[in-house]
């Protein structure tokens, strides 16, 4: 009888410690558009997390120039592409154009270039087409000045979805490439 006490409460114990690690993995879905910006104006991704921006008089905050939200918010950290697709869409070449005159203005940071697949295709298809991906927008700001010894490329596949729902739409936001500051930022 001793026996089964213990093992109910061995069984109840492991359900609650499953409960409990599957809901510290759930996260919130982000949602954004991946239409094109208007003119001027670039998608955000990164959450406002003040980091960057400085306060002026009056209690308005400022973006300060150089850092990474002067780089999320102003220039735009993230391009889309079509289905099946590496060729640069032309509502990311002024994203784009954006970025390599920032980090030709900035020329302490680095970047990686982050290559993501939708969730369609084999593993090893949607690694490879994020790594072309990547390379195609390395290229683009290699050609508009930017050292490529700056910038180095990852894929992700299709194992960092932004949106892991079954839609188009869904699959329309996870078809992209992130540039990432990993230093030189202020």
């Amino acid at each position: 009888m001793k026996a089964i006490h213990s093992k109910s409460a061995v069984a109840i114990a492991l359900l609650a410690a499953a409960a409990v690690s599957m809901t510290a993995c759930t996260r919130p879905k982000p949602s954004f558009d991946t239409k094109p910006a208007p003119k001027g104006a670039a998608p955000s991704t990164r959450p406002d997390t003040g980091i960057g921006q400085s306060t002026v008089p009056g209690g308005a905050a400022q973006v300060a120039p150089g850092s990474l939200q002067d780089f999320t918010v102003n220039v735009g950290d993230r391009v889309f592409f079509d289905y099946d697709s590496y060729e640069i869409r032309a509502d990311a070449q002024p994203i784009l154009e954006a970025q390599s005159q920032w980090l030709r203005r900035y020329p302490a940071v680095r970047v990686r270039i982050e290559g993501n697949a939708d969730e369609r295709g084999t593993r090893e298809y949607n690694l490879a087409l994020g790594a072309r991906r990547a390379n195609a927008v390395r290229d683009f700001l290699v050609g508009r000045g930017v050292t490529s010894d700056r910038i180095s490329t990852i894929s992700y596949g299709k194992e960092r979805p932004i949106d892991t729902g079954p839609s188009e739409e869904a699959h329309a936001k996870n078809r992209n490439a992130h540039t990432d500051i990993v230093s030189g930022a202020r």
